[in-house]
């Protein structure tokens, strides 16, 4: 289960996606969850579930690691399903108890389902064809405009790339941890769930300090380096949009359009 989450994880390659522009990718990421929350019809969300499907393909990203991101959140999609099943009025279809199924309700669940599974398979492909660096970059560059407002835009760049970047480390600790206590008799997978979202608590500790001593070692590594921010740094590669990227933004556009007219 945990190594099930690909948000934050990167997959090294020489694809079209990789090779696109960050600011590109972080810009139509955004375009894609506005777009997404915007939808109503069956059929607008089937081309951009297409548009998921296509730039998986040209990314050259494993099938079943994008399905095997889904499986940490499986809970959350059921629990929403649920939710919206029992807690919509309409035209009730089977009662329950004092629970009722209405026809809005299930029409409800499978559209935020349908959205909640976007979501994530769209964010978790942005992490996985670009580099930590390249999205430090592009955040910064889209977050530039705002300096003159007092928006330090390299320093929140710095912070939600070192965020992404920490939930696989994260991840790989809290394993390291199970195991640890599983050798001395814990045990993680037996019980209710309420059992076993007990036996989870005594790892929050060992892995609180562990996340510390990272960021420690971390800011005494920048410190090392003589970093002060990003102010006068210059970079070694510089981004720059190309034909890939004017071609991918009127792929997407057109995309976007369709999607919105169904």
């Amino acid at each position: 289960m945990l190594k099930s989450i690909t948000i934050g994880q990167y997959i090294p390659g020489d694809s079209i996606v990789h090779r696109l522009d960050p600011r590109t990718k972080i810009l139509a990421v955004l375009a894609y969850v506005i777009i997404l929350f915007l939808l109503r019809s069956p059929m607008g969300y089937a081309v951009m579930g297409l548009i998921t499907a296509t730039v998986a393909f040209f990314g050259r990203i494993p099938v079943r690691m994008l399905l095997r991101g889904l499986r940490p959140v499986l809970i959350i999609i059921v629990f929403t399903v649920v939710l919206n099943m029992v807690m919509t009025p309409g035209e009730v279809l089977y009662q329950l108890g004092p629970f009722n199924i209405t026809d809005e309700g299930l029409v409800q669940a499978g559209t935020m389902s349908v959205r909640v599974v976007l979501l994530i398979l769209t964010t978790s492909m942005l992490t996985l064809t670009t580099a930590p660096i390249d999205l430090t970059d592009g955040i910064e560059y889209l977050l530039s405009p705002f300096r003159r407002f007092g928006v330090p835009a390299h320093e929140l760049a710095m912070m939600m790339t070192i965020a992404l970047r920490f939930i696989p480390t994260l991840v790989d600790e809290l394993e390291r941890i199970m195991k640890a206590q599983m050798a001395r008799g814990a045990d993680f997978d037996t019980g209710s769930f309420l059992d076993r979202a007990k036996s989870m608590i005594p790892l929050l500790v060992p892995l609180f300090i562990s996340a510390f001593r990272r960021a420690d070692d971390l800011a005494l590594a920048m410190e090392a380096r003589c970093y002060r921010g990003g102010e006068g740094r210059t970079r070694y590669k510089v981004l720059r949009v190309g034909t890939v990227d004017f071609a991918a933004g009127v792929f997407l556009v057109c995309f976007f359009g369709a999607a919105l007219w169904v």
